[in-house]
C-alpha cells in the first residue's frame, strides 16, 4: 500500500473517522433538568447506532483509504472497494440523521417522559462526523483542491549519471550512503569511493574506457538524466511498442528518466526494468 497515493479528501475520510470515533464515548441521551453527574448511556449502548453509525462508518471510511493506497484496484462482486466504501459512509450518515431527530425511537410517546429526552453530545457529534465522511468521499474525485495528494514526494538528490544507480539503493533519491556500482557493470579500479583501490602510472583514470573495451555509450542530444514522479498512476510500455504496460509507475516515488523520445521519455524503476511513459504531461521533476 502506497500512503503517498493518497489525497487531501482521504485525510478528511481519515479524519472524520477519528471524530465519529472520539463521538462513540460521549453521551447518547440529553435528558432536561438531569444533574451534571447523572451517568449518560454512550453510543456504544445502543446496537442500531453502533452496527449503522459508528461500525459503518468507520467500516467505509477504512475501505475508502484502502483502495486509495492499493496500486491495483480491488473489485468485490464487480464493484471497486472505494465504491462499497463511500456507500457505507453514506449509509452511517443517513442513520445518524435518522437517529439524531427521534433518538429514543419505540418510546415516543408512552409514558409521557420522551419529550424530555433529546441527542446527546455524542449523537450529534457523530451526525456532523459520518456527514463530512461521506461528503469527503464522495468529493474527492471530483474537487481539484480535494484531489491534490495528502504527503508531498520527497526532493530526490542530484540526478545521477546515465546508468549509475544512486546511492542507498535506486528508486529512493539520497537515501543512505552506501557506494553502488554502475548500472550493467562492475566498479572499475581508481573509481573515486572505492577504498584501496588508487590509481597508478599507465592505469585508466576513471571516466576513460579500459583498453580493448568500449566507451559506455552517452545520452543523445543533450538530453540529461533527471528525476521524476508523476501526479497520478501512470502505465509504462515496452520500448518495442507493444500495447500491454509492462508496469504502473505510482504517485510519491522518484524514477530516474534515461531517454527522451519526443514528448515521450524513457524511464527505469526500482526493479531494473525500462519502458516508455507516454503521458508526462504534470510530472514534477527533482
Amino acid at each position: 500500500m502506497n500512503i503517498r497515493s493518497l489525497t487531501r479528501g482521504d485525510g478528511v475520510v481519515i479524519g472524520a473517522a477519528v471524530l465519529l470515533f472520539i463521538a462513540s464515548f460521549l453521551d447518547l441521551y440529553s435528558l432536561d433538568n438531569a444533574p451534571d453527574d447523572a451517568d449518560m448511556p454512550s453510543l456504544w449502548d445502543s446496537g442500531p447506532v453502533v452496527l449503522g453509525v459508528v461500525l459503518a462508518g468507520i467500516i467505509g471510511a477504512a475501505l475508502v483509504v484502502v483502495s486509495r493506497g492499493l496500486s491495483q484496484p480491488r473489485k468485490v462482486a464487480g464493484l471497486d472497494l472505494g465504491q462499497f466504501g463511500v456507500a457505507f459512509t453514506v449509509f452511517a450518515a443517513w442513520c445518524a440523521l435518522g437517529n439524531l431527530f427521534d433518538p429514543v425511537g419505540g418510546f415516543d410517546g408512552t409514558g409521557g417522559f420522551s419529550t424530555e429526552i433529546g441527542a446527546g453530545m455524542g449523537l450529534i457529534l457523530a451526525f456532523i462526523a459520518a456527514a463530512l465522511m461521506a461528503a469527503a468521499a464522495i468529493a474527492s474525485p471530483l474537487v481539484p483542491a480535494l484531489k491534490g495528494p495528502l504527503l508531498p514526494a520527497a526532493r530526490p538528490a542530484a540526478p545521477q549519471p546515465y546508468g549509475a544507480q544512486p546511492p542507498g539503493g535506486y528508486g529512493y533519491p539520497g537515501a543512505g550512503a552506501q557506494q553502488q556500482a554502475p548500472f550493467g557493470g562492475q566498479p572499475q579500479q581508481g573509481q573515486p569511493g572505492q577504498p584501496g583501490q588508487q590509481p597508478f602510472p599507465g592505469q585508466p583514470q576513471p571516466g576513460q574506457p579500459q583498453q580493448g573495451q568500449p566507451a559506455a555509450p552517452a545520452p543523445a542530444g543533450d538530453f540529461s538524466p533527471f528525476w521524476f514522479a508523476v501526479p497520478v498512476p501512470r502505465p509504462l510500455f515496452p520500448e518495442d511498442g507493444s500495447p500491454t504496460p509492462i508496469a504502473e509507475l505510482a504517485p510519491g516515488t522518484w524514477y530516474l528518466a534515461v531517454e527522451q523520445r519526443g514528448q515521450a521519455l524513457v524511464a527505469q524503476t526500482q526493479d531494473g526494468r525500462r519502458g516508455v511513459l507516454q503521458d508526462t504531461s504534470g510530472i514534477q521533476r527533482g
